[in-house]
């Protein structure tokens, strides 16, 4: 490990100065980017995936699809399609990816679920539909400049903060950190439960925000239950099971399954797996499997799974919330 970093710190500086120097002709204006006049929230990280986006995307569907019209557009990374695509009945992991797949299999039609690469055409796409939105949710897109979204929420986890990496291809930062400034929000994520004051002021210390930006603290709840195509049950009644992950954290999930005294054995896949034949030949020979909701929305077509395969919800739980509602539904209702 240490030779791969010695190799790619030559290459750091090269990476910092391509990043840094769009990020400039944006910033100048050189590079055009596009704003809206209605709402539009982005939800993103300076990292390379795992900080808990889902989540939140998720958390601020419930805050707000009461009283507003809500779209979620995402990248729909290795999906199978091209182009700007409206999840319906017939859409699929593969059509529109597992994580917007997700978000339409949970809130059906209480929200609009779409997908395009260009995020720019797929905000018009969505505004020209006869039941257009009023806010749109932008999923992993604070790199995605050409689209100037009115309100800038960044995460970053408690374990692994930007203000303590590098970028690629030594650290796992895909800009340099100064590219923080541009939220007006930062959530760090992932936090212990009985997180301290203490160890708030040491993060906010590094953090050193911006006038305009607000800084809050995020955690991972855990169901006690988990579910099924058909059924839910206890977690507490399941004694062996393999629990099956391809997401690019699995350690705070098997952190709390074995503080749960369970008994299981641990298949772990690199994020966004495509589970192969083999994979699930393998996987039919197991007698019972947990897995996480975004693997359950691949797994889940295999009919051969179906009686054995649950997955583990999570919310997340912000400190301080009431100030992150009170925020964001500010910024909406302008």
């Amino acid at each position: 490990m240490k030779l791969i970093r010695n190799i790619a710190i030559p290459f750091v500086p090269v990476y910092y100065a391509i990043t840094s120097l769009r990020n400039r002709l944006f910033d100048l204006g050189i590079k055009k980017s596009t704003s809206f006049d209605f709402p539009v929230i982005c939800v993103g990280n300076l990292s390379v995936g795992g900080t808990g986006k889902t989540p939140m995307i998720e958390y601020l569907i419930d805050l707000l699809k009461a009283d507003y019209k809500v779209a979620t557009l995402s990248r729909g990374y290795k999906r199978k399609t091209i182009g700007f695509q409206l999840a319906n009945e017939s859409s699929t992991a593969e059509s529109i990816g597992d994580e917007p797949f997700q978000f339409y299999n949970k809130f059906k039609k209480e929200v609009l679920v779409a997908v395009d690469a260009d995020r720019t055409h797929g905000i018009q796409q969505l505004r020209q539909l006869n039941e257009a939105p009023n806010v749109v949710l932008l999923d992993d897109a604070f790199q995605h400049r050409r689209v100037k979204a009115g309100l800038n929420i960044m995460l970053t986890t408690y374990d692994n903060p930007y203000f303590s990496d590098y970028v690629l291809p030594t650290g796992n930062l895909r800009e340099p950190r100064s590219g923080a400034k541009r939220a007006n929000i930062i959530v760090v994520t992932k936090c212990p439960n009985n997180i301290s004051d203490d160890q708030k002021s040491v993060y906010l210390k590094r953090i050193s925000p911006e006038d305009y930006q607000h800084i809050f603290f995020s955690s991972i709840s855990y169901s006690n239950t988990i579910i099924s195509a058909e059924t839910k049950i206890n977690l507490g009644t399941v004694t062996n099971f393999s629990l099956v992950t391809g997401i690019a954290n699995a350690n705070p999930l098997v952190d709390f399954l074995n503080g749960k005294g369970l008994q299981f054995e641990h298949l772990n896949f690199k994020d966004h797996h495509e589970f192969t034949e083999q994979d699930i030949l393998a996987l039919e020979k197991k007698e019972f499997i947990i897995t996480t909701e975004k693997d359950f929305m691949r797994l889940k077509q295999y009919p051969s799974l179906k009686t054995k395969l649950f997955y583990l919800p999570i919310t997340v739980v912000i400190s301080n919330n009431a100030v992150l509602d009170k925020l964001v539904k500010s910024f909406v209702a302008l």
